[in-house]
C-alpha cells in the first residue's frame, strides 16, 4: 500500500525541531512506524520486541544507545522500558533538540514513566487511523475545522467542498479507518478485524494487567462497542456481563490506555446540579466496532440500531483527528441536561464555544437543532459560535437561528 500523507506530519516535524524527544503514541496498526519511516527515511531505526531483547537494549541500555547514533527512531518503546532512564541521562547531557523519535502503543506503564522522566524534554503526539482528508489524498493546512474555529460566521456563510469518496457512507463506517484494511476485500477485512481483537488481547492487554477471564474480557470489549457514543455507566457495563462496576471501570481504563476507547467529559459550566457529569465514550474505530458486533457487510448497517451511534463515533473521531493537527486544539466536551436536551460535541477555544450535533439523516431540519438552541438558552452569557449539524446531506444550509447543517465529508 502506498504511503498516504498524514495531517500530523507537519506538526511532527515542528515538534522534532523544538524538543529532544517526540513520542508518537497510538493504537496498534494506526501507522506510527510507517509515518516515522516515511517522514524521516534516513534515520537509523530499531524496533523492540516483547519476546526478544533486541540488540541487548533491555540488558544494557547505555551500551545500546552508545552503538546507535542519534537522531534515531525507537519503535514500540513499551517492550524496552529500561531504555527510558538511559534516554533521560543522554538528553540531559546533550541538551539539544531532534534526538529521538519514539513510538508506543500504551498510555500506561512505560509511556507514563517516559512522560514523568522526560518532562520538559519530550512531547507526545497521538496518532489515530486515517481521517477523510488523508483517505482522499488531499492534505491541507486549513481544513474545515480550522476554518470553523477561526471564523465561524464566515464558515457557515460559505459553501463547503465535499470529499466525495468512492465508498458509500455505510461502506466507510464498516471498513473503518485503520491503514491496513483499506485495500482489502470484504472477506479479508473481516479476518483482519478478528485477528486484530486477538492480537490486541494477547499482546497489549496482557502487558497492562492480569485479567482472570480472557473470554469475559473479550465479551466486555464487544459490549463497549455496542455502547459507543453513549454516556458511561459502570454499573450497567458490569451488570450486562456479570462483573462488578469496579472491574468494568478498570477494564474500560485498559481500553483507554491502549487507545481503543476515547472519552469526552461532560460540560458543566456553573449549573452543576442541572447537568449530567458522566463522560461519553467512543470506540476508536467503527470498522472494529462493526466486526465486534458481527455485522457481516455494509448493508447490514441499514436500519441497524447501532447505525446512528456508529455515525456519531465516526464524526467525533474525524473531529478529534483534525483537532490534533492544530497548533492549539480545542477542548472537547458533550452537554446534556437532566431535562434531556443535549449537544453531541461542544468545542471550546479562546473562550468561545462551538456546539456540534451529529445526525444520521439526509434531511436535517429545525428539530435537529433543539440541543444547540437549549445550550444557548441555558448559558446566555457564554460566547457561543453558530452551531453545526453534521449529517450525510448534500450541501450546507441554515436550518434554524444560529444553526447550520453541513455534509459530514467537507474538505
Amino acid at each position: 500500500m502506498n504511503y498516504r500523507h498524514r495531517l500530523l506530519a507537519a506538526k511532527l516535524h515542528r515538534l522534532f525541531d523544538r524538543f529532544p524527544v517526540v513520542i508518537v503514541a497510538g493504537a496498534r496498526q494506526v501507522g506510527k512506524t510507517t509515518l516515522l519511516h516515511a517522514e524521516f527515511p534516513n534515520l537509523n531505526a530499531v524496533e523492540f520486541d516483547p519476546a526478544v531483547d533486541v540488540a541487548n537494549a533491555r540488558q544494557d541500555p547505555e551500551l545500546f544507545l552508545d552503538n546507535h547514533s542519534c537522531p534515531m527512531i525507537l519503535d514500540e518503546i513499551q517492550y524496552a522500558p529500561e531504555v527510558v532512564a538511559a534516554l533521560k541521562r543522554r538528553v540531559d547531557r546533550s541538551k539539544r533538540t531532534g534526538m529521538y523519535l519514539v513510538t508506543g502503543s500504551q498510555q500506561w506503564s512505560v509511556l507514563r514513566t517516559a512522560s514523568e522522566s522526560l518532562a520538559g524534554r519530550a512531547v507526545f503526539l497521538d496518532l489515530e487511523g486515517f481521517c477523510l482528508i488523508e483517505l482522499a489524498g488531499r492534505p491541507v493546512e486549513r481544513h474545515w475545522l480550522s476554518r470553523y474555529l477561526e471564523d465561524p460566521e464566515k464558515f457557515v456563510a460559505s459553501p463547503v467542498e465535499r470529499l466525495v469518496g468512492k465508498e458509500t457512507l455505510f461502506e466507510r463506517l464498516w471498513c473503518g479507518w485503520l491503514p491496513g484494511v483499506q485495500e482489502m476485500s470484504a472477506e479479508a477485512a473481516v479476518e483482519f478485524h478478528r485477528a486484530y481483537l486477538r492480537t490486541y488481547i494477547e499482546r497489549d492487554v496482557r502487558l497492562l494487567a492480569e485479567v482472570g477471564d480472557w473470554q469475559q474480557f473479550g465479551r466486555f470489549v464487544r459490549l463497549a462497542a455496542a455502547l459507543t457514543a453513549q454516556e458511561q455507566n459502570y454499573s450497567q457495563l458490569g451488570r450486562e456481563i456479570g462483573i462488578t462496576p469496579q472491574t468494568a471501570q478498570r477494564w474500560l481504563s485498559m481500553l483507554r490506555a491502549t487507545f481503543q476507547w476515547f472519552e469526552t467529559p461532560a460540560y458543566t459550566g456553573n449549573a452543576v446540579k442541572r447537568i449530567s457529569a458522566r463522560p461519553k465514550g467512543y470506540l476508536a474505530d467503527t470498522g472494529f466496532a462493526c466486526a465486534l458486533q458481527m455485522l457481516s457487510s455494509p448493508l447490514a448497517l441499514a436500519g441497524h440500531p447501532l447505525s446512528g451511534a456508529l455515525f456519531e463515533t465516526a464524526v467525533a473521531g474525524e473531529i478529534r483527528k483534525l483537532a490534533a493537527a492544530l497548533a492549539t486544539p480545542p477542548a472537547m466536551y458533550h452537554w446534556r441536561s437532566h431535562g434531556g436536551a443535549e449537544v453531541d460535541l461542544l468545542l471550546e477555544r479562546d473562550g468561545r464555544f462551538y456546539p456540534i450535533e451529529i445526525k444520521l439523516t439526509s434531511r436535517p431540519g429545525k428539530g435537529h437543532a433543539r440541543g444547540i438552541q437549549a445550550f444557548r438558552e441555558t448559558y446566555p452569557r457564554l460566547r457561543i459560535a453558530p452551531g453545526l449539524i453534521v449529517a450525510p446531506c448534500e450541501r450546507s444550509l441554515q436550518v434554524a437561528d444560529h444553526a447550520w447543517a453541513m455534509p459530514w465529508d467537507p474538505l
